[in-house]
């Protein structure tokens, strides 16, 4: 699918479906490829002659692959940017830019919230996008935002985990849960330190090319420091993390050793009544107290305090709470 977007009186505006297809008519700033099919890829290229690239291509981590200016002068960029999806599943999508003739090319598999949001703001503030670098910025200003937003619902999950790990009782059950929710909250908070690593080297990439005028420097400089704001709150919530962690396996050891306990003093609280109960089972002809008009519940008596007295002393001892 391809979104066309135009300038009109300082406001992004998209163009209807298929209008992209009439190139001198519809004049784009911003061309949005979502997951293009062979056709819609090999139209754009051929009608504005950029070369996008090809998913493989768009796997490589190295610095080099993933900014660069080619030899005909379009300028290339691949930016990871976060995708919440239904239960609270996440994952990275990498979206390839090329910047030429006057037009930002965007190409992604899936739809974006980044995305989304640019497109709403852009309507609603006139005068905030100028040229298709404009464009490319907002995108990188409200990644940063849509990141913030992210981390805070992270501290809230933390602090709900926080109180449950506090209480006095935590069962195996819940140290499970907790366990999934912690393991969920680092796996997203270092998806957010990822992208965030990523996109401080795609706008340092574009500063030291120079490829930007003062207000868009400025911008990009705003856009570091946002970015170096998150990186207090991503390491701090890292830490928070790992010591909820171990507090968690603390409780499950604590509750092992307490069932580890609880057998071996029930083995040796209950040994015994069972050495009387085997000896008067084993030697039945020998029993006097079967002559007795008592002599059962003298028995039975015997084997209730046997087991008795071991269970006051460790409870005088504190082993049993």
């Amino acid at each position: 699918m391809i979104n066309a977007f135009v300038l009109k009186n300082g406001r992004l505006v998209q163009l209807p479906p298929g209008a992209w297809k009439d190139k001198q008519a519809c004049a784009p700033v911003w061309l949005d490829l979502t997951a293009p099919d062979d056709e819609e890829r090999a139209w754009v290229q051929a009608a504005y002659g950029v070369v996008l690239p090809d998913e493989e291509k768009l796997k490589d981590i190295e610095a080099s692959a993933r900014y660069y200016e080619a030899e005909n002068g379009d300028l290339h960029l691949q930016t990871d940017f976060l995708l919440e999806e239904d239960e609270g599943a996440s994952r990275v999508i990498t979206v390839a830019f090329v910047l030429a003739k006057g037009i930002l090319f965007s190409v992604h598999a899936s739809d974006l919230p980044v995305f989304r949001l640019v497109r709403l703001r852009a309507r609603s503030r006139p005068g905030s996008i100028v040229d298709f670098k404009d464009v490319l910025l907002d995108l990188y200003a409200t990644d940063i935002e849509y990141s913030a937003d992210v981390l805070e619902g992270i501290y809230r999950s933390l602090e709900q985990v926080s109180q449950s790990v506090l209480k006095r009782d935590l069962s195996d059950q819940g140290a499970a849960r907790i366990l999934s929710a912690i393991a969920h909250d680092e796996d997203l908070n270092g998806r957010i330190r990822r992208n965030m690593f990523d996109t401080r080297r795609a706008v340092s990439f574009l500063m030291r090319g120079r490829l930007l005028n003062e207000s868009q420097s400025e911008e990009a400089r705003q856009i570091l420091r946002d970015i170096e704001s998150l990186d207090g709150h991503t390491s701090f919530l890292f830490e928070k993390i790992n010591f909820l962690m171990d507090a968690t396996v603390g409780f499950i050891n604590i509750n092992q050793n307490k069932i580890i306990k609880i057998f071996s003093v029930a083995s040796v609280a209950f040994l015994p009544p069972t050495l009387v109960a085997s000896n008067y089972g084993m030697n039945f002809e020998l029993m006097p107290e079967l002559q007795w008009s008592l002599g059962y519940p003298f028995a039975i008596a015997l084997m209730v305090a046997s087991a008795a007295i071991p269970l006051l002393y460790f409870k005088r001892r504190g082993w049993l709470a």
